[in-house]
């Protein structure tokens, strides 16, 4: 594994709040993404009261070679789980709540349904709260698509993750195009912001990344995020290169001169960090 370059270092936070907030979670049984993707960020959001949801359970479906969640048979659904994270919310004070999942090719949905009761009942304990889901791509099926828009969460991300010429490599089991669709299908069907991820240090080059980006403003994607892939265990890919801080500027430039409406990049960036920003930005 390569060693991290000190931008990409991050000392640990343990206040009375990030207390609080693993306390509030452990309470209601509850799991984060920050704790199953190891997120570089989870003190500092845990330190702003802040977590994002991982629900229907901790083992995905999936076998991407990037992810840090173990791909064994997932546990059933727990019907609690929406109302345990409406109360968490409530408890938290959380005025901006991240929904996401592991991948669950298993159910007939995809668990795009569970994904709809979770956001109905977050709204039933805090009506002010807005919501942002992130979830997997339900294998393209438009129903399963249409019972998450019809919960209108305020922004729906489907990460991409990567370019098309490393999806064999990275995500084996998902398809760039695929994606692309979805997201095209969410804008046409509904007037929900959508967003996208992707990740970089996987082998990329410049032009791949300029035709994503021309890709993304061609089905109106409104928020894009990218982030420095870090390598979670020596099972994982490797780091094929670390970009410098300035080059995520230089990136940030080049997605709004190709028409990217709005931009999270930086070396932790992360799918759900300061998400809340395209709303305090606007």
């Amino acid at each position: 594994m390569k060693r991290l370059p000190e931008y990409l270092k991050k000392g640990i936070i343990d206040t009375e709040k990030t207390k609080t907030v693993r306390q509030i979670l452990k309470n209601n049984c509850l799991n984060t993404v920050c704790e199953s993707a190891r997120c570089p960020n989870k003190s500092e959001c845990y330190a702003k009261n802040t977590a994002t949801f991982l629900i229907m359970g901790t083992k995905c479906t999936r076998n991407c070679r990037f992810c840090n969640i173990s791909c064994e048979k997932p546990e059933p659904l727990n019907p609690l789980e929406p109302e345990k994270i409406a109360d968490a919310v409530k408890k938290l004070g959380l005025k901006y709540v991240v929904i996401t999942s592991v991948t669950r090719d298993d159910l007939s949905d995809g668990g795009a349904s569970h994904f709809a009761n979770v956001i109905n009942k977050v709204r039933e304990f805090n009506q002010d709260v807005k919501i942002e889901v992130l979830t997997p791509d339900f294998k393209g099926d438009e129903k399963s698509i249409d019972i998450v828009i019809a919960a209108k969460p305020d922004v729906f991300n489907h990460n991409i993750e990567t370019v098309p010429s490393l999806y064999k490599k990275a995500r084996p089991q998902a398809v760039y195009e695929r994606s692309l669709d979805f997201l095209k299908y969410v804008k046409q069907k509904s007037n929900i912001l959508t967003k996208t991820g992707l990740m970089l240090g996987l082998g990329e080059k410049k032009e791949e990344l300029i035709q994503v980006f021309k890709d993304l403003v061609a089905i109106d994607c409104d928020i894009v995020t990218i982030g420095q892939y870090i390598q979670p265990s020596k099972h994982h890919l490797e780091v094929e290169r670390f970009y410098e801080p300035a080059e995520y500027n230089e990136l940030t430039k080049l997605a709004k001169k190709i028409g990217i409406k709005h931009t999270v990049f930086s070396p932790l960036t992360r799918s759900s960090y300061n998400a809340s920003s395209v709303f305090s930005d606007n």
